[in-house]
């Protein structure tokens, strides 16, 4: 269960919809209720490792379009998951909740995680079914819905939205490996130009961009992405090495680098997107 005093998120800015944007870090949470920690058989040190540490912050020059930061800790509820990619396995009864059994849930990896960071297992015993009800109906369903009430002010302003999803990413392994994905979900999640004029803002910093590989999007893209409804729907994946100590989690000198870059994509959206052609569109009718 979680602290119902403590709200679930917080939206920085105006929300009238006077901007095509919405920016959201679903994973910078970093509340973690005393009774989730009882439950749990690592330390917070260690559930802190799966984090999206600091991406809340690099957000906070982010002044043209309104910012929705999540507060609990991603090993507590994981908001960019289905609410209903749940593993029934880990609680101690039936479930009231819907749940579907994904390849995300099968790793460990739903909307309530059953492995941390390394595959490490988060629980130590199996959990109230309660927990799942008030998880998701508390928290999961409010954060979603609150985004698509924004995403819909945008796009009747202006006849269309661009939802910008914000996370970070240990470094990929390999030779020179990306240093920012942009993901689409292959396409289907935003228009062509649009994710192009993304991909070239980050270029433009000296930093390596990729699309889709090794993330293409999660739950968020694909639930809220509808090109031809006009809401397109982008996730990003910052490398954390370029502005946080990997051990420590703690800033470094390359924060105030993204932490601009980061603004600046905001205000490049807000100029560039009237003239791209992101209203709706008409679908293809069925042969």
């Amino acid at each position: 269960m979680h602290d119902s005093s403590q709200p679930g998120f917080s939206v920085i800015g105006h929300t009238d919809g006077r901007s095509p944007l919405v920016f959201a870090s679903p994973h910078s949470g970093r509340a973690y209720p005393s009774a989730f920690l009882a439950a749990a058989r690592l330390s917070e040190a260690q559930l802190r490792r799966a984090e999206d540490a600091l991406v809340d912050e690099l957000l906070e020059n982010v002044d043209c379009a309104p910012v929705m930061l999540a507060h609990y800790a991603r090993t507590f509820l994981d908001l960019n998951r289905a609410a209903d990619e749940i593993d029934p396995d880990m609680f101690a009864g039936p479930l009231t909740v819907p749940t579907r059994i994904t390849d995300r849930v099968n790793a460990g990896l739903g909307a309530l995680p059953r492995l941390a960071t390394h595959g490490q297992a988060i629980y130590s015993r199996k959990l109230d079914p309660l927990d799942a009800v008030s998880r998701i109906n508390s928290l999961h369903r409010p954060w979603h819905d609150r985004i698509a009430v924004l995403i819909d002010r945008a796009r009747s302003r202006h006849g269309y939205a661009v939802l910008v999803d914000c996370h970070s990413m240990p470094t990929p392994a390999g030779t020179r490996p990306p240093q920012i994905v942009v993901g689409d979900r292959y396409g289907n999640s935003a228009a062509p130009a649009l994710v192009a004029l993304v991909e070239r803002h980050f270029a433009s910093q000296g930093w390596r961009v990729a699309r889709n590989a090794p993330f293409a999007g999660g739950h968020t893209t694909e639930f809220h992405g509808d090109v031809c409804a006009g809401v397109h729907a982008i996730q990003i994946e910052i490398d954390r090495g370029l502005y946080i100590d990997s051990v420590t989690l703690a800033r470094h000198s390359g924060f105030g680098q993204v932490a601009a870059a980061m603004a600046g994509l905001a205000r490049l959206l807000v100029g560039a997107t009237p003239i791209l052609g992101l209203g709706p569109q008409l679908r293809e009718a069925a042969e």
